[in-house]
């Protein structure tokens, strides 16, 4: 349980910084990988700037840090480690999806290995706690 609650403090913690960092310096991200993309012979994304889209960025971002919270706080409650398993899992996919049907935007594939990860993580976390009857 100690490792679950350190899990779900560092991501809630990680979750509210990109979540400002996007709603903040929405272009940051973006910069950043695209810096990095002429290195793996990758297209750079364009920039988006301010739009519809930060707003769902940013709301999502706020979602997910309280999702995290909440495990932190409840490490009884399954419902937050599984629905934070949904959004991540959803968004690892949607990415790897992109990448490929879209662009191979690093951004993509960062975000894909990333969220991919955290879902991962967090349905271990689930799993467990389902078989554990907590």
């Amino acid at each position: 349980m100690r490792l679950y609650k350190v899990f779900s403090f560092t991501v809630a913690a990680i979750f509210a910084v990109v979540g400002l960092i996007f709603l903040f310096f929405p272009d940051w991200a973006l910069i950043f990988f695209n810096s990095i993309s002429g290195y793996l012979r990758l297209p750079q994304a364009p920039l988006q700037g301010t739009g519809f889209y930060l707003i769902l960025a940013s709301a999502y971002m706020y979602l997910v840090t309280l999702l995290a919270y909440l495990m932190y706080r409840h490490p009884e409650q399954k419902i937050y480690p599984f629905l934070l398993v949904q959004g991540k899992l959803a968004s690892s996919v949607i990415s790897i999806y992109l990448f490929f049907m879209h662009q191979h935007y690093l951004i993509y594939l960062a975000n894909f290995i990333i969220d991919g990860f955290i879902g991962i993580v967090a349905l271990y976390f689930f799993l467990k706690m389902k078989k554990a009857k907590v």
